[in-house]
């Protein structure tokens, strides 16, 4: 059986960012945390921490605090059923892996009011939507947004909506490599823009223009500095619509290929474990994502 005051020691540890704010919380002194640290090590048999500033969890350690997350959720629904239990306490803390963009655009105005009356705080991990059931499987988060409709062992999947990405680039971009208008043949010799390594939204846009080979591209992992790397002309790319709605207003960015939108399913995938708060949560977004997302 697990010990909950060491796994309470390490969730203190990363939720602090360190001993010293860690042993404040517990009420212990840093050497009585470093030693709890130190027997949960010795019992599951390998480092739960890497010892940085700040520290942060390894494998093993993320999905122990993934268990002491989804504990703690279903002890808050019991203090809510036994009132002798409730005791006045910080706010929820979830683990909630999500792509950037939807970051960068819908996420915060859907959550926001839900966080502020739970009260509830967000551990959020970055990931492409292709690769976020990662962090699910692994048991390193409690919720994940995805493109993957089929849920990991022991969660749900509930489809909130699809995200609109658009090819864009900008007109003095067009003008210099497309001056008498798109030639689809010599896309893949222009510079594209990519997020990163799990990023395939323009491999596909480019196979749904009859393209399967490589493509010269930049690297840009960040939703800002791929739109403004757009605005300064370095490269296409899909962005979301909702992203660069002004620019394409303002005619500052242009489809390259007009009325070809790609439309990324969003899975919100969570932990049949999570207790009543990841419930509704996950009600909440089923009412409130649709204001921003596509319908499929």
């Amino acid at each position: 059986m697990f010990d909950y005051k060491l796994l309470a020691a390490l969730a203190a540890v990363i939720e602090q960012g360190g001993f010293e704010r860690a042993a404040q919380v517990l009420g212990l002194s840093q050497s009585a945390v470093s030693q709890r640290i130190k027997l949960l090590e010795a019992r599951v048999g390998q480092p739960v921490l890497v010892r940085a500033t700040p520290p942060s969890p390894t494998d093993t350690g993320r999905q122990l605090l993934n268990h002491v997350q989804q504990v703690r959720l279903l002890e808050r629904d019991l203090q809510r059923q036994v009132p002798a239990l409730d005791e006045e306490g910080m706010p929820e803390r979830l683990r909630i892996a999500l792509n950037a963009d939807s970051l960068a655009t819908w996420w915060a105005q859907a959550v926001g009011p839900f966080c502020v009356g739970q009260p509830l705080l967000l551990d959020l991990v970055v990931e492409d939507q292709d690769v976020g059931l990662r962090r699910m499987r692994a048991g390193e988060v409690a919720a994940c947004l995805c493109s993957s409709e089929r849920p990991v062992a022991g969660a749900r999947s509930v489809l909130l909506g699809g995200m609109r990405y658009r090819a864009l680039a900008s007109p003095a971009f067009m003008q210099r490599y497309f001056p008498l208008g798109l030639d689809i043949q010599r896309l893949p010799r222009t510079p594209a823009l990519v997020y990163g390594p799990d990023d395939f939204l323009q491999h596909r846009y480019l196979a749904s223009l009859g393209i399967e080979d490589s493509f010269v591209h930049h690297l840009c992992p960040s939703s800002d500095g791929f739109l403004r790397m757009l605005e300064a002309s370095l490269g296409w790319g899909l962005v979301p619509e909702l992203q660069a709605s002004e620019q394409l207003a303002s005619g500052q960015l242009v489809e390259i290929h007009a009325n070809t939108p790609i439309d990324v399913p969003l899975y919100w995938h969570h932990w049949r474990t999570g207790g009543q708060l990841l419930s509704q949560l996950t009600e909440h977004l089923r009412r409130t994502a649709a204001r921003w997302l596509v319908p499929l």
